[in-house]
């Protein structure tokens, strides 16, 4: 009951922000110079001024600003989130067409990203003050300060130009009535660039995270006593530190979700990855209010998501947090 308690609770919080997320996206986006009307006037290539307001009055930017909010939330709650002027299509079709490439981009950045960052912060952490330790600090802070549109064009010319190894962009190079084993493979080797490019930098952070996480933990008085047990000593690691040294991470992995985002929108367009940030980026480029709205209000329910998950997380590592 405590842990219902503690998830409606959250539920609640969360929808009281995604309101407030909402309305400033709203304001923001319409306080920006221009409005959709001058957009599709320009891409008609009309600069009739009766034409002009004729279109305002259709999109209803001719009402007032609060009009226009409280139509904007009477849409969202019946799950119409607009048309693309830009592409012609509905607002949630073309973001359900690109989440997938997304999420699949998202979910494997940010496990490798992990998985590398646990690893050798580990082993930074058991080999300190040794060469192993240096060059596991060297490699963490050249990932950190590489820009991930510099490393992504760099593996482009290394893997695809030069040794061409793997494909430069695109999701896939084969045609939906191939075998699903070829196009598995096809999609695996699209993946590995951008999904480097993007996990690259969280590595190095996850790697610093885990190093002094593990050299606090290392000490304490319950590993020592499963030292002193005669445990192993990967056993004593694995199951008597690494646990307690994962909470930073969980929470560092929670609050990069937003960052993932804005990070695969350069990502995603270096390498033609059909996911949403190419998707945001073209409709930023194109000024599709309603475009640009239902990729922000999906982005801050996810990341509301995660966060709550963390915080579920949380509770499963660490037997010493209750819920209130």
């Amino acid at each position: 009951m405590s842990l219902l308690r503690y998830s409606l609770r959250r539920l609640g919080q969360a929808g009281l922000v995604l309101l407030l997320v909402v309305v400033l996206q709203f304001l923001l986006l319409h306080l920006a110079p221009g409005d959709v009307a001058d957009v599709i006037a320009g891409e008609a290539q009309a600069s009739d001024p009766a034409f002009i307001e004729q279109l305002r009055r259709d999109l209803g930017l001719d009402r007032p600003l609060t009009v226009q909010l409280g139509l904007h939330m009477q849409r969202l709650l019946t799950l119409d989130w607009g048309h693309a002027h830009s592409m012609d299509a509905p607002v949630w079709q073309l973001i359900a067409e690109r989440l997938p490439g997304t999420a699949l981009l998202m979910v494997s950045a940010l496990t490798l990203a992990i998985v590398m960052g646990v690893l050798l912060g580990m082993l930074a952490a058991l080999y300190a003050r040794r060469w192993a330790d240096g060059l596991i600090s060297v490699l963490a802070l050249l990932f950190y300060a590489t820009p991930g549109f510099l490393v992504g064009i760099g593996l482009i010319l290394v893997f695809s130009v030069q040794l061409q190894w793997l494909p430069m962009s695109g999701m896939s190079s084969l045609y939906g009535d191939s075998p699903w084993t070829l196009r598995l493979i096809d999609s695996a080797k699209h993946l590995v660039l951008p999904m480097i490019s993007l996990a690259l930098f969280y590595v190095a952070i996850y790697t610093r995270l885990m190093r002094a996480a593990m050299l606090e933990v290392l000490p304490m008085d319950h590993v020592r006593t499963a030292r002193s047990k005669g445990l192993g000593r990967w056993r004593v690691v694995w199951h008597h530190a690494a646990r307690n040294a994962l909470l930073p991470i969980v929470t560092m992995a929670g609050l990069q979700v937003s960052s993932l985002l804005g990070g695969s929108v350069i990502v995603e367009t270096i390498f033609g990855w059909p996911g949403i940030g190419r998707l945001a980026f073209e409709a930023v480029f194109k000024r599709d209010v309603p475009l640009v709205m239902g990729i922000l209000l999906l982005s801050s329910v996810l990341v509301l998501a995660i966060s709550l998950c963390v915080d579920l997380i949380y509770t499963r590592l660490d037997p010493r947090i209750r819920l209130g």
